[in-house]
């Protein structure tokens, strides 16, 4: 389509047009990005005559616009969040209506969607900062840089309606999608049915939205999304003129092929069904598998997929939506998502069950991702019952997210199962033909392990009888019960396997192997374990330390992107909190700080340039 600016390539409407009349194309599906949501290129499509696979234009422009919509909505009967229904044009505006409406408020972009140009303001400080972010997102994004102010209602639950309407006049609404796990307003794990509503919220919160697409005219698919408190009180947050990224839960639990339907349907068709006949049946849940670092605050990750291979789905009980492969490059230019992982079941339970067990499958090397966090909070117990809300990350990870803890038992087994790689590979060699020929390997091996900086020695030896490696502490450690551990299934050239501890199983990735260290998955969290012979173990206290980098004089960039701004030059004294730097990545924009007061004695780049993770971009006296 172009080079990877977005304005000269996916954004570009002659670029598309072009695209669309080479391959003689008689209709456009518009998926769920770029210029999906854009109402003029809807138009463009119905003016040459190309059948546009979505709403009308018309209802776009009214939809895709969150003040007109929530006018509509108003007129419409459908409950709306408090905030005045107009454009704010400059910062002072904005002070203005956020005192009037009371903190905390929501900045966000107008013509906005998928959680980009939405910025969240508790004092007039951040108010100030976060309105001029938004227009600069929204700018970026959607190519235009109107927000809107309106009441933040904290900790609510996200859930969105979806809706499918024909050009007959028959709308109906197939069920509710629960998308309360979110950072940066963007989605991370969504589920259908949600777990809080019950039959009369959701005839409720259907009916609204259904009133809604009629009022305006719609056609073809698209989602009412709501905030719910928990008195069960719903606002319409916004609609999205599309299909949602989340769709596939939704054609789980309704067993519709939403994408047909929408063909369909531009293609003159009735809808297939009435609302009586919508199903509900079973639980689907999606996790979005992103290029990101949740160790540094969820920041994009860039690089080559070095390994990538995903989850076996021959059963249909798991779906994966992919748009990436082994030898992938991931670049700053565009969305960090790298998947969707879908999976289902009879039950909630069922669902998350399936969805843990692809999560740990799922093997991805090169760049960071998220599948640790993703994998984590499936074992948060709130989770696990279903009380979720928009806050549930920053109210479980005040911290940040730092993997999954250990308990004393899964760290014994993993132990154990650190010593029996290394015990395999150290047969394996010994076995090579016309290597060591004459070495006779010991029936039982002795390997000090370290994990967190605390030595173990364990004793490594194989069941014949049973199959099962027998791993026992020394005599002289604190914990002296022996640990048995079965290797199912495992290939060599496969990282994913089957381990079995004592009746309990988990799935587990060898991440690397080297001569004195084994890094294991267990849980998407990846734990290091040094191994060596009671000899090395002995003679490693006296090798050195490593050296520290003192980087207190320094400003690195938190992730690779384009530097947006640089507020300060060389000989500028700076004050703890003041602007330094704005970097962007992956549609997301990150404004970086001084940490205290300071002179800048050089600044390394300019607005405009490429930096890398850790890249210096400052350095102070």
């Amino acid at each position: 389509m172009g080079p990877p600016k977005l304005s000269e390539s996916y954004l570009n409407f002659d670029n598309v047009l072009r695209a669309i009349k080479q391959t003689g194309a008689q209709a456009v599906h518009p998926g769920y990005g770029f210029l999906s949501e854009n109402h003029k290129f809807a138009a463009l499509m119905e003016q040459n005559r190309i059948t546009w696979v979505g709403p009308p234009s018309t209802a776009m422009a009214a939809m895709g616009d969150k003040i007109e919509s929530k006018k509509l909505a108003t007129t419409a009967r459908v409950n709306v969040i408090p905030g005045r229904l107009l454009s704010v044009p400059d910062i002072e505006a904005a002070l203005g209506m956020a005192k009037e409406i009371g903190y905390p408020v929501m900045i966000k972009a107008a013509a906005g969607g998928g959680g980009k140009g939405m910025r969240v303001a508790y004092t007039d400080a951040e108010a100030r900062d976060n309105f001029r972010m938004a227009k600069q997102e929204a700018a970026s994004v959607f190519g235009d840089d109107r927000v809107l102010v309106e009441k933040y209602v904290e900790r609510p639950r996200h859930v969105e309606i979806q809706v499918m309407a024909d050009a007959h006049g028959n709308a109906l609404y197939l069920n509710e999608r629960e998308c309360s796990v979110q950072r940066r307003n963007q989605k991370v794990l969504e589920e259908a049915p949600s777990p809080f509503l019950d039959a009369e919220l959701r005839r409720a919160m259907g009916e609204q939205a259904v009133s809604l697409a009629k009022a305006v005219g719609y056609r073809s698919a698209g989602t009412v999304e709501f905030l719910v408190d928990a008195h069960r009180k719903f606002y319409f947050l916004e609609m999205n003129t599309r299909l949602q990224v989340e769709h596939p839960i939704t054609e789980y639990t309704t067993g519709l092929d939403l994408v047909e339907i929408m063909i369909s349907v531009a293609a003159g068709e009735r809808l297939p069904l009435t609302q009586s006949e919508v199903p509900l049946k079973g639980w689907a849940m999606e996790a979005r598998v992103y290029a990101e670092d949740p160790y540094r605050n969820f920041l994009p990750s860039i690089g080559q997929l070095v390994q990538y291979k995903e989850p076996s789905h021959e059963d249909g009980n798991v779906r994966v939506d992919g748009g990436v492969y082994e030898g992938s490059e991931i670049t700053i230019n565009y969305d960090p998502l790298l998947a969707k992982l879908i999976a289902y079941g009879a039950t909630r339970q069922e669902a998350i069950q399936r969805l843990a067990r692809a999560l740990d499958s799922y093997v991805i090397r090169g760049v960071n991702h998220n599948v640790a966090f993703l994998r984590a909070t499936l074992e948060q117990p709130k989770y696990k019952s279903g009380d979720i809300n928009t806050a549930f990350i920053p109210e479980h990870y005040p911290e940040g997210f730092h993997g999954h803890p250990l308990t004393p038992q899964q760290r014994r087994e993993l132990l154990a199962t650190a010593a029996v790689m290394h015990f395999i590979r150290a047969e394996r060699a010994a076995q090579v033909e016309g290597q060591l020929a004459s070495y006779v390997f010991p029936e039982q091996v002795p390997l000090v392990l370290s994990q967190g900086g605390r030595d173990e020695t364990l004793w490594v030896s194989f069941d014949q009888d049973e199959a099962m490696f027998l791993v026992e502490p020394a005599q002289d450690q604190q914990d002296t019960r022996a640990v048995r551990v079965g290797v199912r299934d495992w290939q060599v050239d496969s990282p994913v396997f089957d381990a079995d501890f004592d009746g309990r199983n988990a799935v587990l990735q060898l991440v690397s192997r080297t001569a004195h260290t084994v890094r294991l998955q267990h849980v998407g969290t990846i734990y290091e374990f040094t191994v060596r012979t009671p000899a090395e173990a002995d003679l490693s206290r006296y090798m050195p330390p490593p050296r520290e980098v003192d980087r207190s004089k320094r400003l690195l960039s938190p992730m690779p992107g384009r530097v947006i701004s640089v507020a300060v030059r060389a000989g500028d004294k700076v004050v703890a909190g003041q602007e330094l730097v704005t970097v962007e990545a992956m549609k997301m924009q990150n404004l970086l700080r001084a940490e205290k007061d300071a002179l800048v004695k050089r600044v390394c780049v300019t607005q405009g340039a490429d930096v890398a993770v850790d890249g210096l971009l400052i350095e102070f006296e």
